[in-house]
């Protein structure tokens, strides 16, 4: 079984900073691509961020410039940077991979996995 597990979520002022941080959990052989959602209630789950296995990014035209992505292979870690944060991006925030390969033998492969969410608010 393999899970992914999301950190550092709260409250924060607007203009301040957040750092989110997801780890892939289990017996992993290999991750996919990395990346992260956001939600807020009434609407549909859109994307913030994501990075490749090779480090390539995407980001969502909203967060450009403010946020960052980054993985760590070793650790099987994906992180999300947040700076001047605005009241708009108030959200759940949830970590997802395309694809997880386990170290198992033999070998499975979970495919569009979710973390549980970790709540960002951004209010004076």
């Amino acid at each position: 079984q393999v899970r992914l597990a999301e950190s550092g979520g709260g409250l924060v002022q607007p203009g301040g900073s957040l750092r989110l941080s997801c780890a892939v959990q289990g017996n992993i052989g290999s991750v996919g691509v990395l990346g992260w959602y956001r939600q807020t209630p009434g609407k549909e789950r859109e994307l913030v961020a994501t990075v490749s296995n090779a480090g390539t990014t995407h980001y969502a035209t909203s967060v450009k410039g403010r946020f960052t992505i980054s993985r760590d292979n070793a650790r099987y870690k994906v992180v999300l940077q947040m700076n001047s944060l605005a009241p708009e991006d108030t959200a759940d925030y949830y970590c997802w991979a395309d694809s997880i390969t386990t170290a198992t033998i033999p070998r499975n492969t979970y495919r569009e996995l979710w973390g549980q969410g970790t709540l960002v608010t951004v209010s004076s």
